[in-house]
This record gives structure tokens, sequence and C-alpha cells, in this order.
């Protein structure tokens, strides 16, 4: 069936120029596939290639007029509402959750008769579920990319429109949740349950491993599962279907038909619970495949029925192929079914695990893991790209952690099946049980934890030398794979060489020069990383999303070798400059956490007073940091409660540069500032409060007649920044000036 999965592949492609560019004319072009499809088969005449390409090109033919069919048909009520207003009437499909201005959730209206998922908030604090309606004016947003705003992830979900409210809302509630609501309701019963059951220290991995849901999963553990290369086991998965089926699978004795009627409805049941998620809903595609072939009796074939999983969701939704989950999943079913033999066949001929042959428990043993260890290599040789693209890391002990690991995993998924079984059922040893399994998952954190400490336990993009590097590997990946005569081991050792010079480069590079700032591009925030002399410091560390600034800060740190820094220093505590900070410290530790003496409505200074107690200093007078090269001179408030003006300012003299910091002061900080301080003639200068108008002020600029001015500030952010007004003032003054907006993560070396 070679035939279907040339097909999908066209199919695919032209789904992907849809999702991705909208091209308005993929019509003209599927026409022009077609036609060079029937062509081709015409003067095949056997040729294998040719009638190969013909089909490619026909998949794409068909794929492009569906999606131009669905747009058309589908998409286009929702386009007309982009940007505008409208009264409408949206049926709550799941609970609430607070935001930052009141509460959000999903729904399904009906726009011309068809019925629409969508996503919605409103500013109230009342909890909303499943059954609820909500009615009011709101305004519409398009997800898809065809609108006036850049697309979200949420097409790939198929809510194709984001709503929000425009004032009055009414409420009405139900007792009673519709039909196509239980399953969210089925789930967070299952959710409160596992809280019930199971010890706080390992309900949150209880949590995600069921159902996906990591609320409860804290900041270290998650970046311990994704650096040690395990965190694909708290994304509801394929791996988590199969192991469901086993299960099944066991109780009804491997019997075929059993197996068959049985596993359909709890599989599409599991599958509805979790919220039909791209990688679950492609497993059970697969696995209800392989039922179906067991009960006639017939053959069943990987790479078939991965085509035709493929082709069924990208069918229902073809914006399914920008989802992350999907991409990745498809990705390692395709490097099983390629790689997986093969690799094992040559870990089993190299002994590596010694003799496998044998019926007892310990050739068993050697077989499961030299098996393991395969699927690990095959699912990571078509996986890795995207995972270095979307989280910017790659872990290089993911085989050690999940060869120690998944063994377990398997067994704590049973158990919590049986408790949540028992519990229902009423039967009082589930909470019992549930300690018992709070064991086993205890370790599989344990693994995770200790292997996520190891030096080089992953490498992040942040590095380009990195990036390089895997470019690099994998074009050396294709030229092995293209000999006839293949040495794996030749190949492992210059993947290993070269990741050495990289992580060298990316250590040398930094103390190549006597300063080396890096201006992170946070989004709506603030962070600096100041090198000089083999020292490094960190002025603020916050952004758009708290762990987000804190990932980009200690990858990038981490990126060039450093695993323990000389300082932190915060201008003050607004969450955009302080909010990843103790995330921050969780992973890449500080000889000294300078905190202003000023007030903080947030908690931050009052949590990081308390977690770096030992090594943290209030600034409530002015300090000069020495260090070999240079001193970081901190100005301190003048002021314990004038908001952005209360903010401390920082002074990085290096040999050769004079870069100043001043948080988010406005024209009265600054004044204070100059009144105060003879600054020096800047080098480098941060542009006060992300650029706004009320700040960097003429006095300011005449005083130090910068060079260089960074703005550190987000995409299309809601507050205008950076001002015309401050921009109109830098060209006034002739310094150059770089905006993380448009430049990126700038970096300044001297």
């Amino acid at each position: 069936m070679l035939t279907l999965v040339l097909f999908t592949i066209g199919f695919s492609v032209a789904c992907a120029l849809f999702a991705y560019f909208y091209l308005g004319w993929l019509w003209i072009a599927s026409i022009g596939a077609f036609f060079c499809a029937v062509l081709l088969y015409l003067v095949a005449k056997g040729r294998i290639w040719i009638r190969a390409i013909a089909t490619m090109l026909l998949g794409c033919a068909i794929g492009g007029g569906w999606t131009q069919l669905y747009a058309g048909v589908y998409l286009a009520p929702a386009a007309k509402l982009d940007m505008q207003n409208q009264d409408v009437s949206i049926t709550v499909t799941d609970y609430s959750y607070e935001t930052d201005y009141g509460v959000a959730s999903e729904g399904v209206v009906f726009l011309e008769g068809k019925p629409y998922f969508v996503k919605f908030y409103i500013d109230s604090q009342e909890a909303l579920d499943p059954g609820f309606t909500v009615t009011g004016n709101f305004r519409f947003r398009l997800t898809t990319g065809a609108g006036d705003e850049d697309p979200t992830y949420h097409r790939s979900e198929g809510k194709f429109l984001l709503l929000y409210d425009n004032g009055d809302i009414r409420i009405t509630r139900s007792e009673k949740a519709p039909w196509f609501c239980l399953p969210a309701v089925w789930r967070n019963k299952l959710l409160e349950d596992l809280e019930d059951l199971f010890p706080e220290d390992t309900v949150g991995f209880v949590q995600a491993l069921i159902l996906g849901e990591r609320e409860k999963l804290d900041y270290e553990t998650q970046t311990a599962l994704k650096v040690s290369g395990i965190q694909h086991v708290v994304a509801v998965s394929g791996l988590h279907v199969s192991i469901l089926f086993g299960l099944i699978s066991a109780l009804v004795l491997h019997r075929r038909y059993a197996s068959l009627f049985v596993s359909v409805p709890v599989l599409l049941l599991f599958a509805a619970v979790v919220g039909f998620t791209p990688s679950v809903t492609r497993a059970c595609i697969m696995q209800i495949l392989i039922l179906i072939a067991e009960a006639a009796f017939k053959d069943y074939d990987p790479p078939t029925a991965l085509a035709f999983s493929v082709l069924v969701m990208l069918t229902a939704n073809p914006m399914t192929i920008t989802s992350v989950s999907f991409q990745l999943s498809v990705g390692c079913m395709i490097g099983i079914i390629v790689f997986h033999r093969k690799i094992n066949l040559w870990i089993r001929a190299r002994k590596w695990f010694g003799s496998v042959k044998g019926k007892g428990i310990i050739p068993k043993l050697k077989r499961w893991c030299s098996s393991s260890v395969s699927v690990t290599l095959s699912a990571m040789m078509i996986t890795t790209p995207f995972v270095a693209y979307y989280f910017g890391a790659v872990s290089l002990i993911g085989v050690l952690t999940n060869l120690l690991t998944l063994w377990c995993i398997s067994f704590v998924f049973y158990g919590v099946v049986i408790c949540c079984v028992f519990h229902a059922v009423g039967f009082g040893a589930a909470g019992f049980l549930a300690n018992i399994i709070a064991w086993p998952i205890r370790y599989v954190l344990a693994v995770a934890k200790l292997f996520s400490k190891f030096p080089l336990a992953a490498v992040y993009t942040e590095s380009g030398y990195i990036v390089i590097w895997l470019i690099v590997c994998y074009v050396m990946l294709v030229v092995f794979l293209l000999l006839k005569k293949k040495h794996p081991v030749t190949l492992l050792s210059c993947f290993a060489i070269l990741l050495s010079i990289a992580v060298f480069v990316s250590w040398l590079e930094p103390r190549l020069y006597a300063t080396y700032a890096t201006f992170l591009d946070v989004g709506q925030g603030q962070c600096i990383i100041l090198q000089s002399g083999g020292h490094t410091f960190l002025v603020d560390c916050g952004g758009s999303r708290d762990t987000e600034a804190a990932d980009i800060a200690a990858e990038t740190l981490l990126s060039r070798g450093i695993s323990r820094i000389d300082g932190v220093i915060l201008t003050h505590y607004d969450r955009d400059h302080a909010g990843g900070v103790a995330y921050l410290l969780s992973r890449i530790p500080a000889d000294y956490v300078y905190l202003p003496d000023i007030a903080d409505k947030h908690g931050i200074k009052s949590q990081l007073l308390e977690e770096a107690d030992d090594h943290s200093i209030l600034v409530s007078e002015n300090l000069d940091v020495l260090f070999t090269t240079g001193k970081l001179r901190i100005f301190a408030s003048d002021a314990y409660n004038l908001g952005n003006e209360s903010g401390i300012c920082v002074l990085f003299q290096a040999e050769n540069c004079d870069i100043l910091i001043t948080g988010d002061r406005g024209e009265l900080g600054e004044m204070l500032l100059l009144h105060q301080y003879s600054l020096p003639k800047l080098e480098v200068l941060v542009a006060g409060h992300h650029g706004s108008a009320g700040s960097t002020t003429e006095r300011l600029l005449a005083q130090t007649n910068p060079e260089t001015v960074v703005i550190s500030v987000s995409e299309n952010n809601p507050y205008g920044h950076p001002s015309e007004a401050l921009l109109n003032r830098l060209k006034t003054v002739g310094c150059e000036i770089f905006r993380t907006d448009l430049d990126g993560t700038i970096l300044y070396r001297r």
C-alpha cells in the first residue's frame, strides 16, 4: 500500500501550504498538479518512480482542493467576523480558569448554522462549568492567519476564533451538562479523584501522566523531565495509548475479538477525555487498525496505517499539521518504522547487552533493553530537529534516562488506573495502593532530577554553534545513509568530536571580549546578561511569561558553559522585570542576589529573601561590586514607594565600555539620578521602561551621549512601546538603535 503513503505525503504538503501560508491561489496550483499527475500516469509505462511522483502530485492536488473547499465552506463565516463585534451565545464546554483580567474557557457557537469551537475571555470572576451559557457582545479574532493578526496555536486544535467580551454579559447556569460536555466533566472528576488519592509530591506527575494536565507540576520538575529527555511521559501520547491497550489486552486474555470490542470504545473514551489531542488521536486510529487487521486475519502494515491516520486527521482539520504534538507524534512513528529494526539488529550484533538468545528472564530483559534503546534512537533521528526548534533543547542523556524509567512508567500507569477503578467502586484500598504507587513515581522523578544535573545532559539552541552542530550532524547522517559501507561507530565519534568543538567555542567566545553583553528577547520585559573577564552578572529576569524568561536566560547561560553566576540584580519588582528570577535561580544559582529596598506589591522580594537568605543583599545605599576587569555600580533608590521612580539603576563599567540600565524610571527618576551622580559617556544605554515616551529623556541623553541604545520590547505590545517620541529623540542624538522586537536577542561585544 505504498500508494496511500505517497498520496498522504502530497496531501500533507498541500495542507502545510494552506495552514502556514494561507495561499489564496492554492486552488490554481491544485488544478495544475492534478493535470501534471494525470500526464505522468499516462507516460509512466511501468516506471515506478514516475508513478510515485504522479501519486504525490495527485495527493497534493486533492489536498489543495480540499483545503480550499474547507476554507470556503467552513472557515469563511468565521473569517467574516475577524476583528468585528457581534452579539453571540456561547455554550461552555469546559471548566473555566482564572486569567489576569477575569476568566477564560472554551465553548461552542453557531455561525450561519455551523458549530464552531472557540476560546473566550470574559471580565468576570464567576466560575463557569460545562453546560453554562454565556451571552453578550464579543470581539472576534480569527486564529488561522487569514485575518489581520498572526495565527495562533488554537487553529491546530480546531478553535478558529478567539472571543473577548465587550462589556455586559449574561451567564445562564445549567444543572446538567449536555452529552458533548461529558468528557470534560469526567476529566475534571478524575483530576479531583487523583488529587484526593495521591500524595502531594506525586499528584502533579500522576495528573500529567494520565490526562496531560501539568498545572500541578512545578517548574523544577518540568525542567528536569525536559533536560533528562523523558518529557514525553507527561505529554499524553501514543506511549500512553499503547500502555492502555496492553492493559485491556491482558484483561481479556489477548483474545482478538474481545480485544476489538472492548478496546475500541475504551480507547475512544480515553481520547475524548484527554481532548482528542493529535498524538492520542493518531495512536488510537493506528491501534484500532491493528485490532481490525487481527480480527480479519489480515497483515498489518505500519506505514499504511500511519498514512491513513494522518489522512483522516488532516481531512477533519487541515490546520492539525501545525500542531507540535502532531508533528512529533508522526515523526516519532516514521523514525521507528524506518530505523528501529536496523538499529536493533546492529545493537544485538555488537552485543552491547551480551547475548540475547534464550527464553529465560535475563535474555528477555536484554532483548527489552536492546529494543528500548533502538526505539529511542529511532524516534530521536526524526524528532530531534523538531524538539530543538520548538523547545530549544536537545537531551543528550535521554537514551539512558528512558532505559532506566520507561519500564516503570507502564506499571505506574496500570497502578493509577486500578486506583481510579477502586476509588470509583468505593473500595477502601485505593488510597493505600496510591501510596504504594507513589514510590516508583518518586523513583522516576529522582532519576530525572539527578540526570538533569549532569554536565552536558542537554545542549541548547540558544547557542548558534549548537545549531550549526545539529545541521552538520544531519548532513553527515544523510551521507551515512547513502553509503554502501556504513560505519556507525565512526559516525557517532564524529558527532561527539564536533559537539566538543561546538561546546568549547560557545564557552570561549564571551571570554575573548572585555565586554560581552546579551540583551535577551523575552517579549515584553527585560533580561540582560553582562560578562567580562570570566565574570557574569544578570540584570532583571522577566518577560511576557515568567517561566519562558527564566528558560531563555538559563539556557543562554548553560549554552556558554555557565552553571553559576556572580550576581543577579533586580531594578524593581514588576513581573516583567522580576517574575522569572525565582525560576532562574532554581536552575542557575548566583553568589549574590541584589534586591532594591523598595515597596513590592507582587511578593517577589519576600520570596527571594526567604529562598536566598544567605546570599541576598537589600540595596538601600549605593554599592560598588568589583570584578577583575571593572566594576558594577548599583545606584540605590531615593524613595521607598514611588513606583517606577523607586527602581535602582545599574552602571556596568568594564575596561572599554560603560552600560547604563535604568529599569522603568521615568523623567523624575532620571532627574534624581543625574542630580546626584555624574554619569560618564555611555557606549550602551538601555532605554527606560521599554521605550515609553516618559523615559530616556533629552536630559539623560544629553548627559550620557550614548553610542548605542537598546530597547527591550515585545512585538505588537498593547502599550505602543517604543513610542514615536522616544524614537525621534534617539534619531536626534544620532545613536544606533537596536530593538528586541525587530532584532531578537541582541549581542554587544567590545
